[in-house]
């Protein structure tokens, strides 16, 4: 398997990440700024970026929007992420949020790419919500890829439980 390392950091591989599959889903565009509609002509993610520059974890090198994966039935709860940041006040339609950062691993194609899982805090955001099986990632371009895709991640099993209903 090839690891991207055209990027600016290096996402450390723990032996025991739990790999998840997932599909691909559109999500609401505002992260990116491809929403019609969207607040953020140039989207959340780049207005946020410089914030998070400025606490100490630099995203510059990663694709300037998300991508939404589906672990449908599964769901994830974020339980002690790498990074947090409270109260980022990055905008002045709202409230300050607080979010939270975990590495992650994103294969497609038999392709690796390094990326985080990005985790706007539900309790400080006031819209565009996630249902509980999506996750966010943030990971640099990766050519090819689109809604309905499948991929697998690879996830930091102290930062992120992964909880299948179905037990299996």
């Amino acid at each position: 398997m090839d690891v991207r390392t055209d990027v600016n950091f290096q996402v450390p591989m723990i032996n025991n990440w739990q790999v998840v599959a997932g599909v691909v889903r559109q999500g609401h565009q505002v992260a990116s700024g491809w929403a019609n509609d969207s607040p953020y002509p140039i989207g959340s993610i780049a207005m946020q970026i410089p914030y998070f520059q400025e606490l100490g974890l630099d995203l510059s090198a990663l694709f300037k929007g998300t991508l939404n994966i589906s672990i449908d039935p599964a769901i994830f709860v974020m339980q002690q992420p790498i990074y947090t940041f409270r109260e980022v006040d990055w905008t002045a339609n709202h409230p300050p949020e607080t979010f939270s950062f975990s590495p992650c691993h994103l294969v497609f194609q038999s392709l690796q790419y390094q990326g985080f899982v990005y985790y706007p805090h539900p309790e400080t955001k006031q819209r565009h919500f996630q249902n509980a099986d999506i996750l966010e990632i943030l990971a640099p371009p990766i050519a090819g890829i689109g809604y309905g895709d499948r991929v697998e991640l690879a996830l930091n099993p102290t930062e992120i439980l992964i909880v299948n209903p179905q037990g299996s």
